[in-house]
């Protein structure tokens, strides 16, 4: 009488530590006696028959993974400190359980490893202006790699580049050579303009004696403007030639 009594409650027991509740964005992965079931539960209500059975939560959310700074020296011998930032997510919740231990350690390791190869392999130029284009090799290296562990990495993204002191004083050098350049040469093609310019001036000037004299002329008025005592003003030849010619 009494086993009949405490039945129910040992089976209420067994029922409430066997249920799972499994968030959609969860997959169960179980073992039967250290054997794999050969499908992943989830999500809902899934039942764990203890303790017989032995669950693996996995998420299959997409994960932000943080590389730290690592010590890479690209191809023209310059050291940098590199990090990045790694998205992927869980594909195969099975795989990601069986075929490694923590596949987010695994991960990580991985994603060190690999920047330190490529991105040593890299020019400074390339690694400050072509970040995009290096963290699409990297993503495809990383990927095959995790493949096998059901874990798709989607992106990676080169967050940061630290140069030394000296290579960024050399650097701001450079681009202040670089400005200077540009100054000089703009200098230059002014002056050369300019002389263009002062070149037809005088061709124009040298045909049209006229024109001369008009400008004699303006000289005159705007010298005049600025209050001066003593005015000293040549002559021009012409004008000479002309007034001797009269008198003859």
């Amino acid at each position: 009488m009494e086993i009949v009594i405490v039945a129910p409650f040992i089976v209420v027991f067994w029922l409430l530590l066997s249920l799972k509740v499994l968030n959609e964005y969860e997959r169960a992965v179980i073992f039967r006696l250290g054997k794999l079931l050969p499908n992943a539960k989830g999500p809902g209500l899934t039942l764990v028959a203890w303790p017989i059975d032995r669950m693996v939560r996995v998420s299959l959310r997409t994960v932000v993974l943080d590389v730290p700074p690592q010590d890479v020296i690209t191809r023209d011998n310059v050291s940098v400190k590199v990090n990045a930032v790694v998205y992927f997510r869980v594909m195969h919740p099975i795989r990601a359980v069986v075929q490694v231990e923590n596949y987010l350690y695994a991960t990580s390791q991985e994603a060190q490893t690999t920047l330190r190869s490529i991105l040593g392999q890299a020019h400074l130029d390339e690694l400050l202006a072509e970040r995009d284009r290096l963290g699409g090799m990297l993503q495809q290296v990383i990927d095959e790699h995790t493949d096998p562990w059901g874990v798709k990495v989607t992106q990676v993204a080169v967050k940061a580049v630290d140069l030394p002191q000296e290579m960024q004083r050399a650097m701001a050098k450079q681009a202040e050579s670089e400005r200077e350049k540009r100054a000089k040469i703009i200098h230059a093609a002014g002056e050369l303009e300019a002389s263009k310019q002062l070149t037809e001036a005088a061709q124009m000037l040298q045909h049209e004696p006229t024109a001369i004299h008009l400008r004699y002329l303006q000289t005159l008025t705007e010298i005049a403007q600025e209050k001066n005592s003593t005015i000293i003003f040549p002559v021009p030849i012409d004008w000479m030639k002309a007034v001797m010619g009269k008198e003859r």
